[in-house]
């Protein structure tokens, strides 16, 4: 009875175990329901994740067919603004922080209490001063903390438009998946650019991005050999009392 119930508490340790070190991706943005008034097509979320427009109805001159309303434009130029179109983001994210704490406590205090004298005679116990009382404590705390954390991504991603706001930005998403020897690689970038920030080349900044979310990791034997086990992350918890 004992082993089967401590095979029952291993079991999903060793599940867990099995996916430490693994990138957790997002989820993939999909469109909201009657948005992106005017693209030229309807959105079609893959089962990749990937979004892609419907063909049009195979005339060059067509102003609109397959339920696109995406119109021939002679001054346009080759700027991501519909849903389906890429982007090409360049990625210069770098951080850097660093904290120093220092803490320190000291107090001391004393009581000295003389023997006292009662009619000229002072009170004793067979030779012993009995009121006589002296006091002593102290108090010392020292602490000290420093932290240190940079991080750098250069690189570049081309992602897709997925939803055209109301107010000409446009929700992108996309990601790079590269099979290694030893494991994939997986670069994912989600959030929302304006229009305005897109160069002539197609290309914009990740620092121009809202509310960006960027993943970068691996999957594999490489990852999870860089990652913590589940028994070493116990002793390093909070839930560890020593």
């Amino acid at each position: 009875m004992t082993r089967l119930i401590l095979a029952a508490l291993l079991l999903p340790l060793a599940g867990c175990a099995s996916i430490v070190g693994d990138v957790r991706p997002f989820e993939p943005m999909t469109p909201a329901a009657g948005a992106a008034v005017g693209a030229p097509a309807a959105a079609v979320t893959t089962a990749t994740g990937a979004v892609a427009a419907m063909p049009a109805s195979g005339s060059i001159y067509a102003a609109s067919g397959a339920g696109q309303s995406r119109g021939l434009s002679l001054f346009e130029d080759n700027k991501a603004r519909y849903p389906g179109d890429l982007l090409t983001i360049v990625l210069v994210e770098s951080t850097s922080a660093r904290s120093v704490a220092q803490t320190s406590v000291t107090k001391d205090s004393g009581m000295s209490l003389g023997a006292p004298v009662i009619a000229g005679v002072p009170v004793t116990y067979k030779g012993q001063s009995i009121l006589q009382a002296e006091v002593e404590a102290g108090r010392d705390f020292a602490g000290a903390g420093n932290s240190t954390q940079s991080n750098r991504l250069d690189g570049e991603i081309t992602v897709t438009v997925v939803e055209q706001l109301g107010n000409g930005n446009l929700l992108v998403a996309g990601e790079k998946r590269m099979r290694l020897n030893q494991g994939d690689e997986l670069v994912q970038v989600q959030g929302i650019v304006r229009s305005a920030d897109i160069g002539p080349d197609n290309r914009i900044t990740s620092d121009r991005v809202g509310n960006a979310r960027i993943v970068y990791g691996g999957r594999g034997t490489l990852a999870r050999s860089n990652a913590m086990g589940w028994l070493g992350r116990f002793f390093n918890s909070a839930a560890f009392p020593y």
